[in-house]
């Protein structure tokens, strides 16, 4: 896991957000980390891209998506 730094001055107080890894994110999700990337050209998560050009994915914004599939899963009878 990474940390992005969103604060802007140093004298102010800064948020970090967790960063995950595509294998991060497909160990959570239960797929191929290829399937993530796939997700990410196609609009459904957002992706940070490193200095080195790796994908980074926002730990809330994965974790929203989860729990909106979690939900969907509930609400279809868990099929």
């Amino acid at each position: 896991m990474a940390s992005l730094d969103l604060g802007g001055d140093k004298g102010m107080k800064s948020e970090q957000e967790v960063l995950l890894t595509p294998a991060e994110v497909a160990s959570l999700f239960r797929v191929d980390p290829k399937t993530v990337t796939r997700w990410a050209k196609a609009g459904k998560l957002t992706s940070i891209r490193t200095l080195g050009g790796h994908r980074r994915y926002k730990d809330s914004e994965v974790k929203a998506l989860l729990n909106n599939i979690s939900g969907d899963k509930t609400m279809n009878g868990g099929a």
